[in-house]
């Protein structure tokens, strides 16, 4: 997705767009790095002094409620989050350098299984875990040393 004007954009969408909106949601779609609220906080800080963790609790649960941006379920420990693709995919989470990664998703829900016949599914999550390629080629040059 591109935004060339963010202001109209979030004003689009219901949002007012104070700074800090536009930064934390340019922050979102320049950085696909499914960030929890304190990896934007840590992002953000510097340039925005006067940001808070509850500013940024608070302008991500504004997103959520005008569909900007969607809760990943994939990290049981804090939030993460993606901006809002209505394209069907799944996320990979590696269980060793923490990273979340989008997947593209091959498969019609109906070929899935038959426990869903007569279903109407109106959305699908596909959640992985796993080591990344990176964490494994690592691992296997730590074992040839």
């Amino acid at each position: 997705m591109v935004v060339n004007n963010i202001d109209v954009y979030l004003r689009d969408k219901g949002v007012k767009p104070s700074y800090q909106r536009k930064r934390i949601f340019e922050y979102m779609m320049n950085n696909h790095n499914h960030p929890s609220v304190n990896d934007i906080y840590e992002a953000l800080i510097n340039e925005i002094p006067t940001l808070s963790k509850a500013t940024v609790y608070n302008t991500m649960n504004l997103f959520l409620e005008h569909k900007l941006i969607e809760v990943l379920p994939i990290d049981t420990n804090e939030a993460r989050y993606d901006v809002f693709n209505p394209k069907e995919h799944g996320h990979f989470k590696c269980d060793v350098c923490g990273k979340i990664f989008d997947v593209n998703i091959k498969v019609n829900v109906e070929e899935l299984s038959d426990d869903l016949a007569g279903f109407r599914v109106d959305s699908e999550v596909y959640n992985f875990h796993g080591v990344c390629r990176e964490c494994q080629e690592k691992a296997q040059e730590e074992k040839a040393i």
